[in-house]
């Protein structure tokens, strides 16, 4: 049998030189009980005879042998758990079948600290992050079982994911798409029979989710606390920047304290009577004009550098520090035409984003749409709290997340070393599998985007529920770019007419056409902000 050397335990070591504990290798001392199918391993290192004596009151344990080794006290505790003590964990998800105890135990591979590349399309999935009810459909949850399936992860880990240190960049909302998301964890890379890793775990998942690639990382990599940053992209039609119709309630309510309101070509012919249909053929048709392209823009730099970013969340107050993000920068690019629609996108690239960032796209839309001073960001900066509808979910990617410090950190690590050595280190990137990315985002991502909204005007119908609103909770949309008293929001105060959401412009799955029933629940369901307790939603950002 080959000899390893396993050092001993009096010796230091580097966090990359750590054995995980069920991949010990094994010595020339390991012994394989061939009746029940397992290796035990004898410790090479004198053993001290000192310290099996027990102390005063301590239990033993008989042995083999006839003597007694010391064993510690349960606690009250442990001993209402029937023996489960302290380190006992029950599992996030449902318990595996139980396995014939007699039958021999698979041989234990050995786990590496990895990242995984992946991307999906969210549209009927509950979201990125596992969740404990199997029942519940998740990207994480669909990507643990195509691990455990093929050998990536042991029946020794399947229980809980935890126990592999499942971690991820960034935590999309349900439905949220992302052509590119890290997932860190502890991952059996050498399986048997297995070729291709990246290949094979592919062959189990979806269409619509997909691994680019498989990155070795040092032991200390967590996906989430090691991302510098994170791109998202926001795509929209261009007509949401016709201002609102004349004689809606947007409109009304914003001439109540505007002296006056200046017309718009769009609507210059139009009825004030006509229908929603008619309105949204006529905007499929609509360019937007390279002068409300650049007021985008100007816009969109007061976004940039560090704010309190509290009006653009929920469940935050103005003193919370959580609330100071960094935006490095913002790019607004030129429109295109898709079929009859001519469309935008946004490319937000931020430290880190807070939970509903469609917020920020919604005061970038309705402030241009209005022709609300850019000024009026630094207001929603201010300590005065105001409500700030969420653009619909189905325009929203995430791009992928950045490591920038760390791909610093192991490049002088990797000075000396060859692709070849086992302490070389690759770095995370994305743009490796740039052609296949580029690929499934157009026909898993943008096509189903584009098509939902030529069958359904998603983001018409959510452009009508602003502009039908009478209320005060978007006073600050005027031309002074300042916040007026009726639009500040104060704790515990109960507002009339309060501005009220569809859920059903969170979603990015929706019912065909023709099933009317459906269509008309999800209109007529309706919420106020939600109320998240600060763990939860410390858990939700990234």
């Amino acid at each position: 049998m080959e000899s390893v050397h396993v050092p001993s335990s009096g010796l230091k070591r580097s966090p990359e030189q750590e054995y995980e504990p069920d991949t010990l290798p094994i010595t020339k001392r390991t012994k394989v009980h061939s009746e029940r199918g397992e290796l035990s391993t004898a410790d090479d290192t004198p053993r001290d005879e000192s310290l099996e004596t027990p102390a005063p009151g301590e239990k033993t344990a008989s042995r083999k042998d006839g003597q007694k080794t010391p064993q510690a006290p349960k606690s009250k505790r442990s001993k209402e758990k029937g023996g489960k003590g302290k380190d006992y964990r029950r599992g996030t998800r449902a318990e595996p079948t139980s396995r014939d105890s007699t039958a021999p135990k698979a041989p234990r591979l050995p786990k590496r600290q990895c990242a995984l590349l992946i991307g999906f399309c969210g549209a009927g999935y509950s979201g990125m992050q596992i969740q404990p009810d199997p029942n519940v459909r998740t990207i994480e949850g669909v990507l643990f079982n195509a691990l455990i399936k093929i050998g990536a992860v042991s029946q020794d880990n399947a229980d809980d994911p935890v126990k592999v240190n499942l971690g991820r960049a960034a935590r999309t909302d349900a439905g949220v798409h992302a052509a590119g998301n890290v997932v860190s964890m502890k991952l059996i890379t050498a399986i048997p029979d297995v070729l291709d890793l990246v290949t094979r775990i592919n062959e189990e998942l979806p269409p619509e989710i997909r691994l680019w690639g498989v990155t070795r990382v040092q032991n200390s990599f967590n996906a989430r606390t090691t991302c510098d940053s994170r791109k998202y992209t926001y795509f929209f039609p261009t007509y949401l920047m016709v201002p609102p119709k004349p004689g809606s309630g947007l409109h009304q309510a914003l001439g109540q304290y505007e002296p006056e309101i200046p017309s718009h070509s769009f609507w210059g012919d139009a009825s004030t009577e006509s229908a929603p249909d008619e309105d949204l053929r006529r905007k499929r048709e609509y360019r937007i004009g390279p002068e409300l392209v650049e007021s985008l823009r100007v816009v969109a730099k007061k976004f940039e550098g560090t704010h309190n970013f509290h009006n653009f969340t929920v469940g935050r107050d103005f003193s919370d520090r959580s609330n100071q993000r960094h935006i490095k920068s913002i790019e607004i690019a030129d429109p295109v035409v898709y079929g009859e629609t001519e469309w935008i996108s946004v490319l937000w690239h931020g430290q880190s984003f807070m939970l509903h960032q469609r917020k920020m796209m919604t005061a970038l839309v309705l402030s241009a749409r209005t022709s609300t001073p850019p000024q009026i960001m630094e207001e929603l900066y201010g300590p005065r709290t105001v409500f700030i509808p969420k653009m619909p979910a189905l325009g929203l990617l995430l791009e992928y997340p950045i490591f920038e410090s760390y791909t610093k950190r192991i490049a002088s690590v990797n000075e000396n070393l060859e692709p070849s050595d086992p302490d070389f280190r690759p770095p995370i990137d994305f743009e490796a599998h740039r052609q296949a990315i580029d690929q499934f985002k157009q026909e898993h991502i943008y096509s189903r985007m584009r098509s939902i909204e030529d069958r359904d005007g998603i983001f018409d119908a959510w452009v009508r529920s602003i502009d039908a609103y009478t209320g005060s909770d978007l006073l600050y949309l005027n031309s002074k770019g300042i916040i007026p008293p009726a639009a500040v929001h104060r704790k515990g105060e109960r507002r009339n007419n309060p501005f009220k959401e569809k859920r059903r412009f969170d979603a990015t799955s929706f019912p065909v056409a023709g099933d009317t029933a459906k269509v008309e629940t999800q209109e007529e369901e309706e919420e106020e902000e939600e109320v998240i307790d600060r763990a939860k939603l410390a858990d939700m950002e990234g």
